[in-house]
């Protein structure tokens, strides 16, 4: 009964902090308008209409997506490396993603051009983002074939994110001041980069990564009980792995694609889940992270609105929330 009390306190949190993204923004305009067109669509035209329903819609459905993908793909690495410092940029594939939009923006001047298709702009920078985030974790699926240690595997997807990271560097140093502007810009994070037309995809993609997390509920929780003991029970350690890696793959890469690295959610929010639902039970756990995810997202992008006059950065919101979570796991398992 207590765990369908917390799950019901989280789901009214979600409602409430989604529809106060809804009603706050940039621009002031009355509840009342507000409500209108949410019930009633885009009936004048007007220029209210287009913000809710093209700008704060959007970025609202965008924040809960991308809190519940980094949430559950940091659940996921923490369970499979049994490492609470765990988090979905630890394999290098945020830092892959990284790297494709560098090289579109540093060293492609933000255009695409392969096989007669030449794209550019948002588009560009979407197709880098994406191809560096599989590339990495094409990588690491190969890695994963040859060690089958989970420590190894961690520590070469280490290894990976700080060969990545090298490279952007190299080309943020030899890069025009226009093109480094235009790369910290999307490095600093928003959810307010996925636009009404791009929303299905971006929702169709992080609900393939969520559906393959549930996926993986009965064999993680098998996984706890020890390696052995799951193959005894005839876990195919091998094709688990290979399954956590690319749910994790797409929840990161399409979230970094969009959204931008977003630092903090993925390592920290897990904990947050686990404190709320005290079990270490998968089928409890990632529908918790999934939620608390959510809730994390929308209250992140909140306060990214509460300024009148600007929109804060992502990232520089997200540590108020993740800093003091890392700290008091650090604390406690100090021993």
């Amino acid at each position: 009964m207590r765990m369908v009390i917390r799950f019901i306190i989280l789901i009214l949190m979600t409602v409430g902090l989604f529809l106060l993204n809804l009603f706050t923004g940039s621009v002031d305009i009355p509840a009342g308008e507000v409500t209108d067109i949410l019930l009633h669509g885009d009936t004048e035209g007007g220029p209210a209409a287009f913000i809710v329903l093209g700008s704060r819609v959007p970025q609202a459905v965008t924040a809960l997506l991308a809190g519940a993908s980094l949430t559950t793909a940091g659940l996921l690495l923490q369970t499979a490396f049994r490492n609470p410092l765990a988090g979905p940029s630890i394999l290098g594939i945020t830092s892959g993603a990284g790297l494709g939009v560098a090289l579109v923006m540093l060293l492609l001047g933000g255009t695409v051009s392969f096989a007669g298709f030449t794209a550019g702009g948002y588009v560009a920078v979407l197709i880098g983002a994406l191809a560096g985030s599989l590339a990495v974790m094409g990588l690491l699926l190969l890695f994963s074939v040859w060690l089958k240690s989970d420590l190894m595997l961690l520590i070469a997807g280490i290894m990976t994110g700080y060969l990545t990271s090298s490279v952007v560097t190299l080309l943020n140093y030899l890069s025009s001041a226009e093109g480094i502007q235009s790369f910290t810009m999307w490095g600093m994070g928003s959810f307010g980069s996925v636009s009404r037309d791009q929303l299905p995809v971006f929702s169709m993609a992080t609900g393939i990564g969520l559906l393959l997390a549930v996926v993986l509920m009965k064999p993680l929780n098998l996984i706890l009980l020890g390696e052995n003991y799951a193959r005894n029970l005839g876990v195919n350690m091998q094709r688990v792995r290979n399954l956590l890696l690319i749910a994790t793959g797409v929840l990161t890469s399409v979230v970094t694609a969009f959204c931008g690295p977003i630092g903090f959610i993925g390592l920290a929010v897990p904990h947050i889940a686990r404190m709320i639902f005290r079990t270490s039970d998968h089928r409890v756990i990632i529908p918790g992270c999934i939620l608390t995810g959510g809730v994390t997202g929308l209250l992140c992008n909140l306060l990214c609105l509460l300024p009148s006059d600007i929109m804060l950065p992502l990232n520089a919101v997200t540590p108020l929330i993740g800093v003091p979570v890392i700290l008091w796991v650090i604390f406690k398992r100090r021993g």
